[in-house]
């Protein structure tokens, strides 16, 4: 597929998708470039990785600001707390070149993620 089909395919698929697909997006996002950013710490590739961090950043507080704390309860107040825990340990993690930190970081979000996608298959069998 060409770079221009590529790109046309990925805002194809954007434009198309329910809220709940784009959540799942957001979060796969995130930690694509949670992995990318502890790689570049690894290599000792400094720009590359606050990049990257800067990108997975941006995608969590992204996810922070959409959610909807009033339908959400305590549920939205729990994710907001974990999202501004996460956002803040990945700029520790990036100015300490901590790559355990970015893991951390990692799992808890691939953790969310897991749940979110599990709770979008048992919506779509109920249906």
């Amino acid at each position: 597929m060409s770079q221009m089909g590529h790109h046309a395919y990925k805002a194809n698929a954007v434009e198309t998708a329910s809220p709940q697909q784009l959540t799942l997006m957001c979060y796969d996002g995130a930690l694509k470039f949670m992995r990318r950013a502890a790689t570049a710490c690894e290599a000792n590739d400094l720009a590359r990785m606050n990049e990257y961090v800067g990108r997975a950043q941006a995608i969590v507080n992204e996810l922070n600001v959409t959610l909807n704390m009033e339908a959400g309860g305590e549920i939205a107040a729990n994710l907001r707390d974990i999202y501004l825990f996460v956002s803040r340990h990945l700029s520790q993690a990036s100015m300490q070149r901590d790559v355990v930190m970015m893991s951390q970081c990692t799992d808890i979000i691939q953790g969310i993620r897991d749940s979110w996608a599990e709770a979008m298959n048992v919506g779509a069998a109920a249906a």
